[in-house]
């Protein structure tokens, strides 16, 4: 049984058709990125999965219970609005310190809890985001763009976090991204979506297909050269290997 099965997904925005006719699945404990250019109906499709915007046409049915935990692509938070990490965590929801103090050392940032919101990096953001998230217990955890504004370390370093997370806590993972060349060492499937699914498969195949090539360009060499690369030194915490110039 999937955690998410779109079928035949349409839905318009006024005289724009954002998305026709697409098919997706998003089985347990996998890691399934979406990847597309701007406009190319991404956070439609992820507001649909959500449940927050109603398709026009086709179905999005999901695991009956699925606990589903999203961080958002970004949070305007007022910077003089005194909030530490700990209570920002307990929004909406009361959470108790032993829950705040897991999650957030899950996400990476073990003993942030009295730090002010506003006082945070990028990183750090992102990853009190994610600890958000994860307080949820989830089954399946959305992240919609989770490293813009993030450098490339920053980005591949969150990604390395959330392929972690999934190996502790087992939890599927969608992800939007625009980081094509760091994503794909973290993905299971790759989709590539413009307002319809274009390709799909194994960041193997999805990089060497040319409806990704039209789309992106030739430079995804970089993207499978790259993949490569930070499959064969995930062994050795070279981590070097993802900042490449080139990429």
């Amino acid at each position: 049984m999937s955690l998410i099965t779109v079928s035949k997904l349409g839905k318009a925005h006024g005289a724009h058709q954002a998305l026709a006719e697409v098919d997706m699945t998003i089985d347990k404990g996998e890691i399934v990125t979406i990847v597309g250019p701007n406009g190319s109906g991404k956070t439609t499709l992820l507001r649909c999965i959500i449940g927050a915007l109603r398709p026009d046409s086709g179905s999005v049915s999901r695991a009956p219970g699925l606990r589903i935990g999203y961080v958002p692509q970004s949070l305007a938070i007022d910077p003089t609005l005194p909030l530490t990490v700990n209570r920002f965590l307990s929004l909406p929801r009361r959470r108790t310190r032993p829950a705040i103090g897991a999650a957030l050392a899950r996400a990476g940032v073990p003993g942030l809890e009295e730090r002010q919101m506003s006082a945070l990096s990028g990183g750090q953001f992102q990853r009190a985001l994610l600890a958000r998230a994860l307080l949820e217990e989830p089954d399946l955890l959305i992240l919609d763009e989770p490293t813009t504004g993030l450098d490339q370390p920053g980005a591949a370093d969150l990604y390395r976090q959330i392929e972690q997370v999934r190996t502790q806590t087992g939890a599927a993972v969608l992800m939007v991204s625009h980081d094509l060349h760091v994503v794909m060492s973290a993905s299971d499937r790759v989709v590539c979506l413009n307002g319809h699914v274009c390709c799909h498969g194994t960041p193997e195949t999805v990089a060497s297909a040319p409806e990704y090539r039209a789309l992106f360009g030739t430079g995804t060499h970089g993207a499978l050269a790259l993949y490569r690369h930070a499959h064969d030194h995930h062994h050795h915490h070279d981590h070097g290997a993802l900042d490449d110039p080139h990429a």
